[in-house]
């Protein structure tokens, strides 16, 4: 097993990526603490490892809170103990133009994004630096890289880019490492309304992938497993797009400046 002996913690664990790459440590080997704003979610997701021969734990928190995360990590701390991988992946994307989205939905963003990757990171360094091991996964988006409207959440996505290379930096000399996946458009239940009025938006926005195709959570999950082992023991400050190909760059458009003959 490649996680045998961590503890993980997963923020917005309950739904989507999280889930899945929940399951996944578990699977692994890794006792993973369950964390999302609705408790209950956090509950299904454990009782999936639990009923799967795993170890969990699921917490209620908000994490872009003070008392949120202080309340998270001294639960899974008294239970598990140490926290060797930290999975920040609980996000919103709310608003949109910056012509109508008001102050207080743009800070929103910001602290469920990036608030909550940089107080969760700050609960568990002093854990990893004392062991002289550790692992901090962010999943931020391919909105964090370039221009694809969105324009609160993107901006805290790229943030959290920015945050996961100074981390790298910085604490690298203590055996911490930090790196970043940037998922494309993954079908997950956050798209459940998209759905309901537009039922073939997948269809729609898969032609944009080189791939054919858009992601699921296992996708995602697949890469935060190679990440979070000792099989990227020499990886940390990176950022990789699991996005189909979307950020490789624009071949249609390319197609279209060369000359038909």
């Amino acid at each position: 097993m490649l996680l045998a002996k961590t503890v993980s913690v997963v923020t917005g664990g309950g739904s989507g990526i999280g889930r899945a790459i929940a399951l996944t440590f578990a699977r692994e080997g890794s006792a993973v603490v369950v964390a999302d704003l609705r408790e209950e979610r956090a509950e299904s997701v454990a009782a999936e490892i639990d009923a799967a021969g795993g170890m969990s734990l699921a917490i209620g928190a908000d994490v872009s809170t003070v008392a949120g995360v202080d309340h998270l990590f001294a639960r899974a701390t008294s239970v598990f103990g140490t926290v060797d991988i930290l999975v920040n992946n609980a996000g919103a994307s709310i608003g949109n133009d910056l012509r109508t989205i008001e102050s207080d939905v743009w800070d929103r963003n910001f602290a469920i994004v990036l608030k909550s990757a940089f107080l969760c990171s700050k609960a568990v360094l002093p854990g990893m630096i004392d062991k002289g091991k550790g692992v901090i996964l962010n999943i931020a988006s391919v909105n964090g890289m370039m221009g694809l409207s969105e324009e609160a959440y993107s901006a805290a996505k790229a943030g959290m880019i920015n945050l996961t290379q100074n981390t790298a930096l910085r604490y690298g000399p203590y055996g911490v490492r930090a790196n970043c996946i940037a998922p494309g458009t993954v079908d997950t239940p956050i798209w459940s309304e998209r759905k309901a009025v537009d039922p073939d938006v997948m269809q729609k926005l898969a032609v944009w992938y080189p791939l054919g195709r858009v992601g699921t959570p296992e996708d995602i999950a697949g890469a935060a497993l190679f990440l979070a082992s000792d099989a990227a023991s020499w990886i940390t400050g990176v950022v990789l797009p699991v996005d189909g190909g979307l950020t490789a760059g624009q071949f249609r458009m390319g197609q279209g400046l060369v000359p038909k003959e």
